[in-house]
């Protein structure tokens, strides 16, 4: 996989503790790699991070990327080969509540890793990780390119599109020319899977409720997402740090990664599908429909995804059926106490890699 690019090397993650930083790092164990980890907290109980021990199979560090002392020492200690920078304040609702932890996490935080690389004296390739709400969106039907306009009318979107102007600044002052550092922006969103515990996610609402006999309340039932699980991503980030290496050409550059088109559904489409997989009989039971919502979400908002298939020949891997049984099938060996979650989970990813193969994706090479 991902032609051995990370086996036996040095991979620091920001944000291990996270979901899709949890998953990262499981994903970087199978394929070899020896993890270094650093978050300021477990953000969420129950947490995937400790459901699958991963304290114990990592070299795991708390610390607060908006410590700039604390982030230049530990790049300088540990000199690794790869960094995914993941850590960020991702929920939208706790941006409102808490704007300047929002931006100082999401801005200053990124700043600080890029300034921390920046006295790197070795080769090491940085894939920071932002998001699609990024882009300024203006709710058009179709999806948004590298080039579009970035920042947004809410403190989370905003966040995003500042950090990713930190990254460009960054990238054309210092990470030029004879830089050993070379490095590239991912952009994804909608991400569900089994392991999310933050709160206002919809799959996670479900979960929760559906666990305790209880229907879930939904804001906007007719919001229509790109879903896709998270291994799509993933499987696009570590794809884009090895194409880092190999294509120098790609260094400083960003790339969009999501789901086919016809994976876009409205929030009641996913409900009503994982209420099926979790043995609702009828929709109605599982959810109902409130009309409070407390702050601004975007009606509609996809990614267009050429880049990413031109270049690294990256495209997603999963239907949205095998999408929601991946889903499902997690959630319930956690709460119907089935199943090793450390073992279910790597047995999700080896099905995708499997599927990789059998769908000749490009990452999928030894």
């Amino acid at each position: 996989m991902f032609a051995n690019t990370y086996k036996g090397r040095r991979v620091l993650v920001t944000g291990h503790t996270g979901f899709k930083g949890s998953w990262l790092t499981t994903w970087l164990l199978k394929l070899g790699a020896e993890v270094i980890g650093v978050s300021k907290d477990i953000p969420t109980q129950p947490a995937m991070f400790e459901e699958l021990a991963l304290a114990g199979r990592i070299r795991h560090i708390q610390a607060d990327i908006r410590d700039l002392d604390t982030m230049r020492d530990l790049i300088a200690e540990e000199q690794p080969d790869f960094v995914f920078h993941l850590a960020a304040q991702a929920i939208v609702s706790t941006s409102y509540i808490n704007p300047v932890e929002t931006m100082t996490t999401n801005v200053v935080g990124t700043m600080n890793i890029l300034e921390a690389l920046r006295t790197l004296e070795r080769p090491c390739v940085a894939v920071m990780i932002t998001s699609d709400k990024c882009y300024d969106n203006v709710e058009w039907i179709w999806g948004y390119r590298e080039t579009d306009g970035l920042g947004g009318k809410d403190i989370y979107s905003g966040s995003k599109g500042a950090a990713e102007l930190v990254i460009k600044s960054y990238f054309h002052s210092f990470f030029q020319n004879e830089h050993p550092v070379r490095l590239a922006i991912g952009r994804a969103g909608n991400v569900i899977g089994g392991g999310d515990w933050a709160k206002d996610r919809i799959v996670v609402d479900c979960m929760r409720a559906w666990s305790e006999g209880r229907s879930v309340e939904i804001r906007s039932p007719q919001a229509t997402r790109p879903w896709q699980h998270v291994l799509e991503p993933l499987s696009g980030y570590l794809a884009l740090g090895q194409a880092i290496v190999q294509k120098t050409q790609l260094h400083g550059e960003s790339f969009n990664f999501g789901p086919r088109a016809e994976q876009s559904r409205t929030v009641v489409e996913l409900l009503e599908a994982l209420s099926r997989h979790w043995g609702f009989e009828n929709s109605d039971q599982a959810y109902r429909v409130t009309a409070n919502i407390p702050f601004h979400e975007a009606g509609l908002l996809k990614l267009n995804c050429d880049k990413a298939l031109f270049h690294l020949k990256w495209e997603a891997n999963l239907d949205y059926a095998e999408t929601i049984q991946m889903v499902g099938d997690w959630y319930a060996g956690f709460y119907r106490k089935q199943a090793d979650m450390y073992a279910l989970t790597l047995k999700q990813i080896e099905a995708y890699e499997c599927l990789g193969v059998e769908r000749n994706r490009i990452w999928s090479k030894a």
